[in-house]
């Protein structure tokens, strides 16, 4: 060899890693979609969800979040690791969920839909909001409790009652478009559109456009605090008001 080979920090400035369920079709595509360049990246793993989605079939993802973890880029460096999963995250608590993570990816900051979607509503000033979601009502009432403990005070609960994920997967961007404007309410700051096996992200502007006022969903509020937390700042358009604001 006629020259000293160079090496460089790797692909990816800002690196993100994600815990996905086996059934999840909307998370890499929508993350796909909103990257605003190469610099941003993300690596994936999948972990075992049956098809029926409910509060013990989330509770037992618990014991996959740890060996996920240290299955992405072992060795390497991770910026932040999301977990994309609302409901789950609701079942089990933020707490739990990042206790588990850590477990196999120790002092990597850990990302949850249902986090980030509080710490997004905060940073919209939305202290009333509307909620969309597609679950049955044994998720629906943990999450709606999530909310009231946290201060969030919910004006409307609109739910499509969903068990099947290949039903949540199906569900069109149209239905979500029409289920959250018809969940909108003149005295909510905001509308939360819950759940990352649901395809709301292309929505979220036209959605914005015809209530006036933010769209948070699971899929962006995620993806918006995992690129923050690796360091990313710049503003992403098209995607609602939260991605348009630098930080």
């Amino acid at each position: 060899m006629s020259f000293t080979p160079h090496f460089d920090a790797g692909p990816g400035k800002y690196r993100v890693g994600m815990i996905l369920l086996s059934n999840d079709y909307a998370t890499e595509r929508d993350f796909i979609n909103m990257r605003p360049s190469d610099e941003v990246t993300y690596f994936a793993v999948r972990i075992p969800m049956p098809s029926e989605i409910t509060p013990e079939s989330l509770a037992r993802t618990e014991s996959e979040l740890g060996m996920a973890a240290s299955l992405i880029l072992p060795g390497g460096r991770v910026d932040a690791i999301a977990y994309s999963c609302t409901s789950a995250s609701v079942v089990l608590g933020h707490e739990r969920v990042q206790r588990a993570i850590q477990s196999g990816r120790p002092g990597v900051p850990c990302i949850t839909p249902i986090n980030a979607a509080l710490s997004a509503l905060d940073v919209l000033g939305a202290a009333r909001i509307a909620v969309l979601t597609p679950y049955i009502d044994a998720i629906n009432e943990q999450l709606l409790q999530y909310f009231s403990d946290r201060g969030i005070d919910v004006r409307s609960f609109y739910s499509f009652k969903l068990i099947s994920d290949l039903d949540m997967a199906n569900l069109s961007p149209r239905s979500i478009l029409q289920g959250a404007v018809e969940a909108d309410r003149d005295d909510a700051d905001a509308v939360f559109i819950s759940c990352t096996a649901i395809r709301a992200a292309e929505v979220i502007d036209i959605i914005e456009q015809k209530i006036g006022k933010p769209v948070v969903t699971s899929i962006q509020a995620m993806f918006w605090q995992s690129i923050r937390t690796a360091g990313y700042t710049a503003p992403i358009h098209g995607y609602g008001r939260l991605l348009s604001v630098p930080e």
